[in-house]
């Protein structure tokens, strides 16, 4: 057997999804009261036209908590026999206890391992990959996976180059065994950590060069420097993605690329030739959320009914680190 197909050896499916954003909307308008910015420019540039805002008292566990149970709601699920937690995000409310764990004592779940992952953009796509693994190999039979961010916290709101884009939301996904008829095709990760330094949250060391920030945890990003790298990386990730599942991209239904920027977006399409019309994102409207654009991505499209049973559904999350993760699922009847 090609090792290379590695889409056999998948033992697990997604079987439900859910998302939360915060009821405050900062718009593009409201943007041009506080920095030197307009409506025009900001989607000119991002395809981005309003964000959601977690409330001063709203944090990430509270936005991974309401998506869990929009879930749960929408499909029905128990989330009582679930066996692992795994929060994706760069925004905890604290360095510990992790989100996951509290929204283990939140839901209710009595016995539950609780991971955070942090892998940025990437997160998402990083924690189905880990979920797929752990159910694959028999070790868990129903693993949690939520993408979440209030990344409003972290944002500096005088810088018009990064304030513009970032907004806060949560979405989740259940990652369930299925030996008859598994949903994940095939994976590929990547990282180039020497690129870090061009987009990372100010902390504890000063070694990227941010000596004289006085504030910790605030977002630094070399926009133009992520968007090479991006159009460059993923592209070629897509390939790969594809290529293992002894695809073609012609075959891939939808393609959920993380929502940083429309542009970026745009051009990655250009360079595979997969066409826009059939690539989902979720940034119009809500904004950059880093590891939940794509699970907000595909929320909408179930919600829209785009999304069918039997689809192929590529994603691919990318972002500081740098880091990169691409899947390609079967999506199944929920």
């Amino acid at each position: 057997m090609n090792e290379e197909r590695v889409g056999l050896q998948s033992r697990a499916r997604i079987t439900a999804v859910g998302s939360y954003v915060p009821e405050k909307v900062l718009t593009n308008h409201d943007l041009e009261q506080m920095v030197e910015t307009t409506d025009e420019w900001i989607v000119q540039r991002t395809g981005i036209r309003e964000r959601r805002i977690a409330a001063s008292d709203q944090f990430t566990s509270d936005l991974c908590v309401a998506a869990a149970r929009d879930l749960a709601e929408r499909y029905g699920k128990s989330l009582e026999d679930v066996e692992v937690i795994i929060v994706s995000t760069s925004t905890p409310d604290y360095s510990f206890p992790s989100v996951s764990s509290q929204v283990q004592a939140r839901l209710g779940i009595k016995e539950a391992g609780a991971i955070d992952l942090q892998a940025a953009c990437a997160g998402f796509a990083y924690g189905l990959h880990l979920a797929n693994s752990l159910v694959t190999a028999g070790m868990h039979r129903k693993v949690l996976v939520i993408g979440a961010e209030t990344l409003s916290k972290i944002t500096d709101y005088t810088d018009r180059t990064t304030c513009i884009l970032f907004g806060d939301g949560a979405g989740a996904v259940l990652v369930e065994r299925d030996d008859q008829h598994p949903g994940f095709l095939s994976y590929h990760l990547g990282s180039q950590g020497e690129g870090g330094i061009h987009l990372y949250c100010t902390g504890l060391s000063s070694r990227m060069g941010d000596q004289e920030l006085v504030a910790k945890n605030r977002i630094i990003q070399n926009g133009r420097e992520v968007y090479k790298w991006a159009v460059t990386t993923v592209p070629k990730g897509m390939q790969r993605v594809v290529e293992k599942a002894g695809m073609d991209l012609k075959e891939v239904d939808w393609f959920v690329p993380h929502s940083a920027n429309l542009r970026m977006i745009e051009s990655i399409c250009e360079k595979t030739g997969f066409p826009l019309a059939r690539t989902l994102y979720s940034l119009e409207y809500f904004g950059n959320t880093s590891a939940a654009t794509i699970p907000l991505s595909l929320d909408l499209a179930v919600k829209e009914g785009k999304i069918k049973a039997g689809d192929t559904i590529l994603m691919y999350g990318f972002g500081g680190g740098l880091v990169h993760a691409g899947l390609l699922v079967r999506w199944g009847e929920m």
